[in-house]
């Protein structure tokens, strides 16, 4: 299959964007929730690291580029409605730029009403976000 009949066959929001959930291939981990335009897709396909589309910033990034923290793509799988895909990657270091391995690293405690920390932090982020 021609990699432009891969792209007809996702569902694109009306911002030309997909979500993308990144899932460690390994253990299965959810590491983040990231967009992806259809140029971000191709050069995923072509490099065989994740790159997005950043919403905030308005441009093409690669997961890792100013920290190293690449995302090394596995495995891509697209759900039942074309309109999410899951990114299977093995993930160097951590995904979260707060310093975790997952963006999902609190917990709600309903005895508390509170979110609360429950993942070991892995390093100290530089601030460029």
């Amino acid at each position: 299959m021609e990699t432009q009949d891969i792209i007809k066959e996702l569902k694109f929001n009306r911002d030309g964007l997909i979500p993308a959930i990144v899932q460690d291939a390994e253990n299965n981990e959810v590491l983040m929730l990231g967009y992806i335009n259809k140029e971000s897709f191709l050069k995923t396909l072509e490099t065989g690291k994740v790159h997005f589309f950043s919403r905030s910033r308005q441009k093409l990034w690669l997961k890792g580029e100013t920290s190293g923290h690449f995302q090394l793509l596995k495995e891509i799988l697209l759900d039942c409605d074309n309109d999410t895909i899951l990114l299977k990657v093995k993930q160097l270091k951590g995904a979260c730029h707060k310093g975790y391995r997952s963006c999902f690293y609190r917990k709600f405690e309903s005895s508390t009403g509170k979110f609360k920390i429950f993942k070991k932090k892995l390093f100290e982020p530089k601030e460029i976000y």
